[in-house]
């Protein structure tokens, strides 16, 4: 990911929109669908005008706010999040918030998370008479069960729902999502996409010298998955279904990529699977376009970006049935879909799949297509018109400028 800085610096001469603070607990270098999607979302509202005051907690005692023509960080005090060692939770930011906020009112507040940081955030927003919209990226609800306080579940689904009625409007990634939510009593709720960089995760990356790295043979079957190494992410399944590839494909390897909680416990048990940690940019890239079948057997997604970039690597993805599978796969043409819950069904389709060559490159072949027309200028057109509408700048004219951040 370039930095943000350098990428302002490029849209200098943009003429002036909107004055946009956005609360976020997570940011590159950070790595994670959040970070990367909010970035994204930066990186277009810039170019197409508008001032961006990014506010997020200092992620170690050497970060720095970044300033630039039309963008401005503040950075807040945080605490590491229990069991997710790299990640942040901002403390609330209230007194901070009012000064800044007090002086240069914001057009509009955009909160990314919902913890101590964005719930300080909102409440500043309302007593100050501020537009406020938020994103759902985060089934929080569900990650409780995973993390020993399941018992609390039900109050941190009250909590999420009443934090996010309080906002103008909530941006979901998938319709299906959209629904859920509204199911359970949330209002103003509206669909905004993901988008994925074609360029960057592509085919053409695949990389003969990174899997022979791997131990792979000559057309030997390698398997992979990219995502935190986290209770949440169902990792159990994924080595159980490639258990059952490998009783009939011997030579196939599985490659599990990212870091998290459960990587020690993991490489201690299953020593012959390859643990390439986190990734990013070029090497991601890589990684993926070097694998063959993709396995993602998490049930906790409110998209699941990583679906997409396997996608667009060409891969051969088999997923549950919601989420992002459910957006963009077709199932039997671009991938395959088990039905939510059912291991057995997730297992016997991985099985088939890597036993039937013919169907992968198939799947491989129409996966790049559906991706490729998955465009990001879309998707943050889309989300510049809600901001501009919650603003209540209807009509879109560019106003004079005014002060930066």
């Amino acid at each position: 990911m370039n930095d943000v800085p350098t990428r302002i610096a490029e849209t200098a001469g943009a003429s002036v929109g909107l004055r946009i603070a956005i609360v976020t607990e997570t940011f590159p270098p950070e790595i994670n669908g959040v970070a990367m999607t909010i970035a994204r979302m930066v990186d277009g509202l810039i170019l197409r005008g508008h001032r961006i005051q990014l506010i997020r907690p200092r992620q170690h005692p050497g970060d720095a706010a970044r300033l630039a023509a039309g963008y401005a960080e503040l950075l807040v005090p945080g605490l590491a999040l229990p069991g997710y060692e790299g990640l942040r939770m901002g403390l609330p930011a209230g007194r901070a918030l009012r000064r800044v906020w007090g002086k240069e009112p914001p057009d509009v507040v955009h909160l990314v998370t919902e913890g101590p940081l964005g719930r300080s955030a909102l409440n500043v927003a309302r007593q100050l008479g501020l537009s406020v919209s938020s994103d759902f990226h985060t089934n929080f609800d569900a990650y409780s069960q995973h993390y020993g306080f399941g018992l609390l579940r039900p109050l941190v689904a009250e909590y999420l729902k009443r934090f996010h009625n309080r906002t103008s409007r909530t941006f979901v990634p998938t319709r299906e999502l959209r629904a859920q939510l509204m199911s359970k009593g949330y209002r103003e709720l509206a669909v905004v996409a993901r988008g994925i960089d074609t360029q960057l995760f592509a085919p053409a990356r695949r990389s003969a010298q990174l899997r022979a790295s791997w131990g792979l043979e000559q057309g030997a079957l390698a398997v992979i998955y990219v995502g935190r190494l986290a209770p949440e992410k169902n990792l159990p399944l994924a080595l159980t279904a490639f258990d059952e590839i490998k009783r009939s494909l011997p030579s196939s390897r599985l490659v599990l990529v990212g870091d998290g909680p459960l990587r020690a416990i993991l490489q201690r048990r299953h020593p012959e699977h390859i643990f390439s940690g986190m990734q990013r940019g070029e090497d991601l890239a890589s990684h993926y376009a070097s694998g063959d079948l993709f396995l993602f057997p998490s049930m906790t997604e409110t998209f699941g970006n990583v679906t997409v970039e396997a996608m667009a690597s060409g891969l051969a993805v088999v997923t549950y049935d919601y989420a992002a599978g459910r957006e963009h796969i077709d199932h039997g043409h671009s991938g395959l879909l088990a039905p939510l819950h059912d291991a057995p069904n997730f297992v016997g389709m991985a099985v088939k799949l890597a036993l039937d060559r013919a169907l992968m490159a198939r799947l491989r072949y129409n996966a790049r297509l559906v991706a490729e027309r998955i465009d990001w200028s879309e998707v943050i057109d889309a989300f510049d018109l809600a901001l501009s509408e919650i603003a209540g700048q209807r009509n879109l004219l560019v106003r004079l400028p005014r002060p930066c951040f």
